[in-house]
């Protein structure tokens, strides 16, 4: 059986939101999807390239639909993303551990958005053994992976 939290990486379109200049996740996050074939989108408002490809500033901006978002970026700017995020269309959203707020989830609920938070997504596309690997283990004991 396939969880929520794998099968979200199972859909093909992305969009990455983050300030990779700030935390590696957005280009950890993006450089994995990249790898396993996704068409991906970063989204920066910092930069006008991640790793060779187009930065754009917002999800408006983007050149094509995409399926699911993952928002990598501070607590206190989740409630925005969110808002962007819902009008995009897509279904999938992936709120970055702990910087998910009460905002963004009912702004989720209200637009039909699944919502996966509680955990980091480079613990689903980091594979072998690396830090990433260890809390998927744990997780995967405690059965919320």
């Amino acid at each position: 059986m396939t969880s929520s939290y794998e099968a979200f990486w199972e859909l093909q379109r992305f969009a990455v939101v983050g300030h990779s200049a700030r935390k590696p996740f957005p280009r950890l996050t993006y450089g994995k999807l990249k790898e396993r074939g996704k068409v991906v989108y970063a989204v920066d408002p910092s930069r006008q390239e991640i790793e060779g490809d187009p930065a754009y500033p917002d999800l408006a901006s983007l050149p094509g639909k995409v399926d699911a978002i993952v928002l990598e970026v501070p607590r206190d700017e989740t409630g925005g993303w969110m808002e962007k995020a819902a009008v995009t269309g897509a279904k999938d959203v992936w709120i970055h551990q702990q910087t998910e707020t009460p905002e963004a989830v009912a702004l989720a609920a209200q637009h039909g958005v699944r919502l996966r938070t509680g955990t980091c997504a480079v613990m689903y596309l980091n594979r072998g053994f690396n830090p990433h690997a260890i809390h998927g283990f744990l997780r995967k004991l405690g059965g919320n992976y």
